[in-house]
């Protein structure tokens, strides 16, 4: 090997990564061999490189052409015993390079590294050793003035310690004061040995203890809070139990009487037709924590929240509004008001602030939500484990039970919803469930109003614990099915590809692994991965250039909003947001402080990102940037309205449906009907009275996102066809139609159309099957350009220049039936009969880039 150039550099790297490495002989039963990527060692005397192909991780290791260079890796055992140790590596030379091997400081012979052929074949050198239970430190030496070879990962393999301790029993708390509190608890069992003890308050740590201690004391706890304890067991393998008992109390307060200071600098960030963002400067305390602040408009209080800022929805345009804020303090201590700021709504609709609507409905705990093609919604109730469907005027049915799903007392349950695309020939929906061994995602059929009484397992073996279930269900523009998965209290599973835990997965409907995943060679549960790093994801959506966003819970640093990358590693455990040791991994797009965050669901509209945030009980809104690549400034709306926020969706009709899931804790209250869903909408968007044509995917003169275009599958015709929506107006329509066309050049091209809408119908949703006769449209028929299939369903923009117009042109009918239509019509006799058979007409535009 040719002497390293001065200018590359030399590393020391201390953190050791552990993926699992699927292509080794069998093992016996429980075996999880590991990987330690030689990059992530400790290293002397070489560099981390990239310049030959075929390693895995983020590079290798080139030791120095000196004798004593040397990696030492960080290798950890369950338990004391004999493990293989297995070296990857590549050597492009003739000549032999051997390492002395040692394990803890105690020499374990000599390896030899022979030549490979190339520096780009990499061969692999086993050896056994015996381990400790616990850290080992295991390094290899150059014995020759070759160096060592190029060295890629270190795979440990051996019987591997797979049993969870039992849960700590009889956790009880003592001597609780305004700011600490002392717990003491049973002791777990484990096969083994535990290593450590947990205390924590919801899925975030307080304290931890090591396995001989049996108490704690908190001391960083605040004055007159409510608390919900619990204390969970690890063994040396990283195995969690299920958590103890839960305690709860509320710390008394500290008899604190002084009251902050004034929030100072009251200014108006921003203002559209119906909306007045507000910021100000932080108050101080004497007792050094700041519990809120509630804005006021008038002598009215508009906004309760934990940030320096506020978005007040639901204003007149051209009207002036004067705000107030007040600091408060953890014993409820008042500041005085702020100065009093006048600020006017504009006379144009913003478009990117949604205001209340109007409440749909009452439900306990409706943890995700997602839309029929007749423009009913299906909602999972995640305590009591059953399904709701929610028409748009509120009406609310329980059509059934999912068989297994089980609790976690806490954040477990019945959990993700998506709806099949293809609903209208296999009316298949998807779950996300605890079930009774795992978290799971199940697949049911729900068809005219009934639900199947059993599942069929779609994948299963998702580590579930009380809280870090992850759960979020959604189906991508490609097709796949995409769901979120937490860590389950194991730190050990975001950075193991071999485990399911902790990712982003991504899989076929009929539970398989496309064959495009980024680790599908590897085999195993990597084959599912789609990001890994993640210590309890949530929320899933796309943007127009069809890029999936990602919402995060942190521990006890930083929330994250993050823009998914194939194969990308968002950090966890050893990196949180920002913070930690970060090199290498994917950065999030936007964080928020734990204690004022916590973003679930979310939902992305004309590349506006909706986030309904729990922790700091208010929806962030914030725009993604034209290069799409990040967000601009984030705005709260709602602030302590409807309190803990779970998902957001897009309605049919073009507007949000909001999901509150208070009093969600420990199992929650499956006998309250006490939550609410809520409809937001968008002014401009759907003026009352006003006969308007709509999409939720895009605005007026907007460009019309990918996946409704050929671009969604890169061949034209049998596209998606997006949700359009609209309203009566004044028309006294008897039904409605709807053409598709390209306008270029003064030109009317005739993609698509659709008729005989009944006047009923105020929408049409995504997607809509293929069919002379719509299906699932009451008697709708359309027709497209082409020939065969492609004329019997929605033909989207193809080909489109870098502005190419388009409209859709909705218009009302006098009639209930356009008359002298069949299937043979051509697209010019069927846009003529529907203009003489109309009395109004209305487009909505839009441009395409689309192409094949």
């Amino acid at each position: 090997m040719a002497p390293r150039p001065p200018w590359r550099a030399l590393l020391t790297c201390t953190a050791a990564t552990a993926i699992t490495f699927a292509v080794l002989p069998a093992l016996p039963a429980g075996a999880a061999p590991t990987d330690y990527e030689s990059e992530a060692a400790t290293i002397s005397q070489g560099a981390v490189e990239s310049n030959h192909a075929g390693y895995s991780g983020t590079g290798f290791v080139n030791f120095d052409n000196i004798a004593g260079s040397h990696i030492e890796y960080t290798v950890n055992a369950a338990q004391a015993g004999t493990q293989t140790l297995t070296f990857r590596y590549a050597n492009g030379t003739t000549v032999d390079r051997p390492v002395a091997l040692s394990v803890n400081g105690t020499a374990a012979g000599t390896l030899s590294f022979p030549g490979t052929g190339a520096w780009t074949t990499w061969k692999t050198v086993t050896k056994d050793v015996t381990l400790a239970a616990g850290v080992n430190k295991i390094r290899t030496t150059a014995t020759t003035a070759n160096g060592g070879p190029n060295a890629d990962k270190l795979t440990a393999s051996g019987v591997a310690d797979a049993e969870a301790p039992t849960p700590p029993k009889n956790l009880a708390a003592k001597d609780i004061k305004a700011r600490s509190a002392t717990f003491t608890w049973e002791a777990a069992t484990d096969n083994v040995g535990v290593v450590r003890y947990e205390v924590m308050r919801g899925g975030n740590i307080l304290k931890t203890v090591d396995g001989n201690t049996l108490t704690a004391t908190v001391d960083n706890l605040t004055p007159n809070t409510a608390y919900d304890i619990s204390v969970g067991a690890f063994d040396a393998a990283g195995n969690p139990s299920q958590q103890s008992n839960v305690v709860q109390f509320t710390t008394p307060p500290s008899g604190d009487t002084t009251p902050p200071t004034v929030p100072g600098n009251l200014r108006s960030t921003s203002v559209t037709a119906n909306s007045v963002s507000l910021a100000w400067n932080a108050s101080t305390d004497d007792s050094g924590t700041i519990a809120g602040y509630d804005v006021y408009q008038g002598t009215a209080k508009v906004a309760t929240t934990p940030s320096l800022e506020a978005t007040i929805t639901g204003l007149t345009a051209n009207t002036s509004y004067t705000f107030t804020a007040k600091a408060r303090d953890l014993d409820g201590n008042a500041s005085a008001a702020s100065n009093a700021l006048t600020a006017k709504t504009s006379g144009n609709a913003g478009g990117g602030i949604p205001e209340y609507d109007k409440d749909i409905a009452k439900v306990d705990l409706a943890w995700s939500v997602d839309f029929l093609p007749d423009g009913t919604a299906l909602a999972t109730e995640r305590d009591r484990f059953e399904i709701l469907r929610i028409t748009p005027s509120g009406q609310k049915t329980t059509v059934g039970k999912v068989p297994g799903a089980v609790g976690t007392n806490g954040e477990g349950g019945l959990l993700g919803l998506a709806i099949s695309p293809n609903y209208a020939t296999d009316h298949a929906i998807y779950l996300y469930h605890t079930a009774s061994g795992d978290n799971r995602i199940v697949k049911m059929t729900y068809d005219n109003g009934t639900l199947s009484p059993t599942s069929t397992p779609v994948l299963t073996g998702i580590a579930k614990n009380r809280y870090h279930n992850g759960g979020r269900l959604r189906f991508g523009p490609d097709g796949k099915l995409y769901a979120t998965a937490g860590d389950g209290q194991n730190k050990d599973t975001p950075q193991n590809k071999g485990s399911l835990n902790g990712k982003i997965l991504r899989i076929n409907p009929d539970g398989s692994a496309p064959g495009d995943n980024p680790f599908f060679s590897t085999g195993g549960n990597a084959r599912y991965v789609w990001s890994f790093g993640h210590r309890n994801p949530q929320g899933l959506a796309w943007d127009s250039r069809g890029q999936l966003w990602a919402s995060e819970f942190g521990d006890g640093t930083q929330d994250e909003l993050n823009l998914i990358q194939k194969g990308g590693n968002f950090g966890w455990p050893q990196c949180e947001g920002t913070s930690g040791s970060c090199g290498g991994t994917v950065a999030p797009k936007k964080t928020w402080p734990t204690s004022s965050g916590g973003p679930s669901g979310i939902e992305i509209v004309n590349d506006w990102v909706y986030v309904a945030a729990v922790t700091s009980e208010q929806v962030f809104a914030t725009q993604i940037n034209a290069a799409g690549n990040g967000v601009g400034s984030v705005q709260s709306l709602f602030s302590g309205r409807w309190g803990r926020l779970r998902s957001v969706t897009k309605t049919p009709d073009g507007g949000l449906w909001l999901t509150s899931t208070n009093a969600d804790k420990n199992g929650g209250t499956p006998s309250g009907i006490d939550n609410v869903v809520v409809r937001l909408k968008f002014p401009g968007s759907s003026q009352p009275g006003a006969f308007k044509l709509a999409s939720s995917a895009f605005a007026d003169n907007a460009s019309i996102p990918g996946k409704y275009t050929c671009s969604g599958d890169g061949t034209a015709g049998q596209d998606t066809s997006p949700p359009l929506a609209w309203g009566p107006g004044t028309t006294g329509a008897k039904g409605y139609a709807v053409v598709f066309a390209d306008v270029a050049n003064s030109g009317n091209k005739l993609h698509w159309a659709i008729w005989d809408i009944p006047a009923s119908a105020t929408s049409l949703p995504e997607g809509l099957g293929a069919g002379f006769t719509v299906p699932n449209q009451n008697g709708a028929k359309q027709k497209a350009m082409g020939s065969g299939a492609n004329s019997q369903k929605y033909f989207g923009p193809c080909p489109g220049g870098s502005s190419h117009p388009y409209t859709f042109t909705l218009y009302a009918l006098n009639t209930a039936t356009v008359p002298g239509l069949t299937s043979s019509s051509t697209m010019a006799q069927i846009e003529t009969a529907i203009k003489n058979a109309s009395s109004a007409n209305v487009k909505l535009r839009g441009t395409s880039n689309a192409a094949t």
